[in-house]
């Protein structure tokens, strides 16, 4: 097959790319150029997409012996993601950057000029495996397992996509690496967001969004504890960065339990205020093939993070998770996906949505909540 393997510029990629050069594909590295201007972006180790990931990733090219490109994406990307993540925080709802990345760069954008190009597949070094039956499944090395963030796939984009390192624990990769004279054996991972070049999350919206005087509430007293400068620059669930100088009457630490945008006001209380157990998402994007009514799954609501079992419903257009234990923190914005445990292949994708609302059995209904 033809094979286009998207080179970022770390280990990981270049294996990949490596791995399909030796499975006999006739492969062609790409690396995508992100920013019109690089140096907004990260620069050195703690960064993705850089000037010095592009020439990383040309000298491992260069070492595998395939023919390597830089593609200009700095436009579809600024519109996709980098004013995704702005409209998301304005809206008050908490948006992952690294999916929406994936969705609508790696896997569409690249993946459409690479089958108008003759390409038959594109390559990444995403932690993820297809399974025989074609189904996203969890990496061998569950410590790296990407699928989470993999889960904004459609079936089609699937069906040309390879990945080349799901069945292989992170480690044993950058042995591999150092094996085929790659520089990049030993470059530390990419982390935090790649857009954001001094990693603070909070001043790059204000510089965007500006500043706007709101109250910081109690959610349980209504009593106003403080103030803040914009909305957006809190998620639910944070708990630093409040600014408060009034410890709680118990001397717990108080938690942002919601946002609203409207009137630009941020709810705080205890931990066990964010206890949910029922999720709703909007239109689900299926992996696997579409079910309806009422089924048993795995979920998970955060790249990496813990897997819940739950029972599912889909209806009315979304997905309803009414999960067997609570989860905390959830925020709106943040990707659901449905996972269905298979003890033979391994943890298959359903489908993901993006979360509209959550709430606890307990304390609140789901229509209360938001939706």
């Amino acid at each position: 097959m033809r094979v286009l393997a998207a080179m970022s510029g770390g280990v990981d990629s270049a294996v990949a790319a490596a791995r399909a050069v030796e499975a006999g594909h006739d492969v062609t590295g790409v690396h995508l150029a992100l920013s019109k201007n690089p140096q907004t972006y990260r620069t050195g180790a703690r960064g993705c997409c850089t000037i010095e990931d592009s020439r990383d990733a040309r000298r491992a090219a260069d070492v595998i012996g395939i023919p390597f490109y830089v593609w200009d994406m700095a436009e579809r990307f600024h519109e996709d993601v980098v004013e995704d993540f702005y409209s998301e925080y304005a809206a008050g709802r908490t948006p992952n950057p690294c999916l929406r990345c994936n969705e609508k760069i790696k896997f569409a954008a690249v993946l459409d000029r690479a089958m108008a190009l003759g390409f038959d597949a594109v390559a990444t070094g995403h932690y993820a495996r297809k399974g025989e039956d074609g189904l996203l499944r969890r990496a061998v090395d569950p410590g790296k397992d990407q699928s989470y963030v993999l889960a904004v796939l459609t079936p089609a984009q699937l069906a040309h996509s390879m990945f080349p390192l799901g069945d292989t624990p992170k480690d044993q990769v950058r042995v591999e690496a150092e094996t085929r004279g790659l520089a990049v054996a030993r470059k530390p991972d990419s982390h935090d967001i790649c857009f954001i070049a001094d990693g603070d999350t909070a001043g790059f919206l204000k510089n965007r969004l500006g500043s706007a005087t709101g109250d910081i509430v109690d959610r349980a007293t209504g009593e106003v504890l403080g103030s803040h400068d914009g909305s957006h620059q809190f998620t639910v669930g944070q708990r630093h960065g409040l600014g408060l100088k009034r410890p709680a009457a118990d001397g717990r630490p108080r938690y942002v339990l919601s946002i609203t945008p409207v009137d630009n006001r941020v709810e705080v209380g205890p931990r066990e205020a964010l206890r949910v157990d029922r999720i709703r998402t909007g239109a689900p994007v299926w992996l696997a093939e579409e079910r309806t009514g009422t089924f048993e799954a795995e979920i998970q609501l955060r790249a990496h993070g813990e897997v819940y079992p739950a029972t599912v419903t889909a209806e009315d257009g979304g997905l309803t998770a009414r999960l067997h234990r609570p989860a905390f923190g959830v925020a709106a914005g943040q990707a659901l996906v449905v996972y269905d445990p298979d003890a033979a292949q391994g943890d298959a994708v359903l489908a993901s949505g993006t979360i509209d609302a959550s709430a606890s059995s307990e304390t609140e209904s789901l229509e209360a909540a938001g939706v």
